[in-house]
């Protein structure tokens, strides 16, 4: 199943395997995504092809500055023939949602999706409503640099398992995409290769991949050495390591093991990790990369052995 979603994915969004192997890891693992690059690149794209192959609900959230959280979770509104306030659902509850442009809108609207992506419920008027289930957020932003973006906050940019950067394709991918687009090859022609029990049925299986005590601790090594590096305003949060745990399983569990290895979690460190870090001033004054930090940590820690 999860071949088949690669390959069809790869249909229609065309270049980087490697990115929906990113995906596809955030998906098992119950995680969110956040996809940074400037526009084009075939963010929504990859959002909505995913959705329709697991035949899941899906929204699509246009931010702009004057988007409103309850365009987001939803509003009760005054019923005059009943005399009682009803709930009417917001874009959020889908299985599948992308929220574009995320960091075109303000930092209140942007908070409503906090609740959302840490507890999989919404609450209005002191309500609370859960969420579809699988429920998972593709978000998309374009980079900090460009007019009219608000950076998201460390609160928002900690919910999100991986942040992912796309690029443009090379030629002989560029050339492939205009001959689907000549064939009139779009994600309306999507059709479902699973469901959404079949999606929960794979991360109740992730969740039984083994781990054990000395890869927790190479874990733990790695979140530590983030909050020992002086380069860095602040470490990795307690949150950050348990998502690296649950990325790690995913990993293996595509790669077709039921063990945990030292690779899958090189493998999927820099991307959990990266956005969760921010330069000092005097770091960003010597151009100092996180990636490239995070790396050397990576290869710092002390790889478990046996």
């Amino acid at each position: 199943m999860i071949n088949k979603l690669r390959s069809e994915i790869c249909e229609y969004f065309v270049g980087k395997e490697s990115v929906v192997d990113d995906v596809l890891v955030c998906l098992l693992a119950g995680g969110h995504v956040l996809l940074e690059d400037v526009p084009g690149v075939g963010k929504t794209t990859l959002a909505k092809t995913l959705a329709g192959l697991i035949g899941c609900s899906f929204s699509r959230i246009q931010f702009t500055p004057d988007t409103l959280p309850s365009d987001v979770v939803g509003v009760s509104v005054y019923n005059m023939k009943t005399g009682e306030f009803e709930f009417r659902k917001g874009a959020v509850m889908s299985q599948m949602i992308l929220a574009d442009e995320i960091n075109r809108t303000s930092p209140k609207t942007q908070a409503s999706l906090l609740e959302a992506m840490a507890e999989e419920q919404v609450t209005v008027d002191g309500v609370s409503y859960k969420l579809p289930q699988p429920f998972m957020v593709i978000a998309t932003q374009n980079p900090v640099e460009f007019l009219g973006t608000y950076p998201l906050p460390e609160a928002q940019m900690d919910r999100f398992m991986m942040k992912l950067s796309i690029g443009y394709p090379d030629e002989k991918e560029e050339i492939r995409l205009a001959k689907n687009y000549i064939e009139g090859k779009n994600t309306d022609k999507v059709y479902g290769v699973c469901n959404g029990d079949d999606i929960l049925n794979l991360r109740e299986k992730v969740k039984s991949v083994h781990i054990s005590d000395d890869l927790l601790g190479y874990i733990r090594e790695i979140i530590d050495l983030t909050r020992q590096e002086e380069r860095f305003v602040m470490g990795a949060s307690p949150r950050a390591m348990l998502f690296l745990l649950a990325a790690s399983r995913a990993k293996a569990f595509i790669d077709g093991r039921d063990f945990v290895k030292p690779d899958d979690v090189k493998a999927v460190a820099v991307n959990v990790l990266h956005h969760r870090l921010e330069l000092t001033s005097q770091a960003r004054l010597h151009k100092e990369d996180v990636e490239s930090i995070v790396k050397s940590i990576v290869v710092k820690a002390r790889i478990p052995m046996g």
